[in-house]
């Protein structure tokens, strides 16, 4: 929030959640580089200085404008009472990733400040609640949770990157792009590269989404065994 100084100075003419939810269409529209505050208060019909009355810094603005965001994801998990709790958890995460695939500047600001990101702590917490469920220690817990979300946002962020100018103008397709890198490692030598032969028929025909949710299966499933192991 910005401080008194600020307060008597300028008047606001807007609302906190008016400036937030303008801020995510911002975001959306045109990534983080784009959200500045003389842009978001153009799009609001006010000066810059009455975007200062509810936010203080470009970070605050963010961390409020994620946590904006993360509330769908916790209204979508809201009741989950399956008899499995890795069916939950995996629910959670795969929740989470969509949200962060077609939002890609979210992953960068997930938790980074729990007191601006109150959903993003409630989210966490309901992850956590699905794991404790399986009755692992505490510290196995933390560490199953913690590689949970480190596994959903690192695979999203991944994903999302921008791809090559070429693509981006039109001038290559996004499937041309994959075959021609396909090409590249194909004349690579497979003495050097084995695994990149090993895989590359399957990386060649392979579904971002679906490769994800095979990746997450394959974590789920060890927290599972290190719970049945006991």
């Amino acid at each position: 929030m910005a401080d008194d100084s600020k307060r008597t100075r300028t008047r606001a003419t807007h609302s906190l959640e008016a400036v937030i939810a303008e801020a995510v269409a911002l975001l959306d529209e045109s990534g983080e580089q784009a959200l500045t505050f003389r842009a978001l208060a153009a799009r609001l019909g006010g000066g810059p200085a009455s975007v200062y009355w509810y936010v203080s810094s470009k970070d605050e603005l963010l961390d409020r404008a994620s946590d904006h965001v993360l509330a769908d994801v916790l209204a979508a998990t809201e009741d989950l009472q399956g008899s499995d709790p890795i069916d939950d958890a995996r629910t959670v995460a795969v929740t989470l990733f969509d949200t962060i695939i077609v939002r890609p500047w979210l992953a960068a600001y997930f938790m980074r400040d729990a007191e601006q990101q109150p959903n993003a702590l409630r989210l966490f917490d309901r992850l956590g609640r699905q794991v404790m469920r399986l009755g692992l220690t505490a510290h196995d817990t933390f560490d199953a949770v913690s590689a949970i979300i480190g596994f959903v946002i690192g695979t999203a962020a991944d994903l999302s990157q921008q791809p090559p100018q070429t693509v981006r103008d039109g001038s290559l397709s996004l499937d041309q792009h994959l075959q021609d890198a396909v090409a590249r490692w194909r004349a690579l030598d497979p003495h050097e590269f084995p695994f990149i032969h090993f895989i590359l028929d399957e990386f060649a025909t392979h579904d971002d989404a679906t490769q994800f949710r095979a990746g997450l299966d394959l974590l789920l499933d060890g927290i599972r065994q290190r719970a049945e192991a006991g």
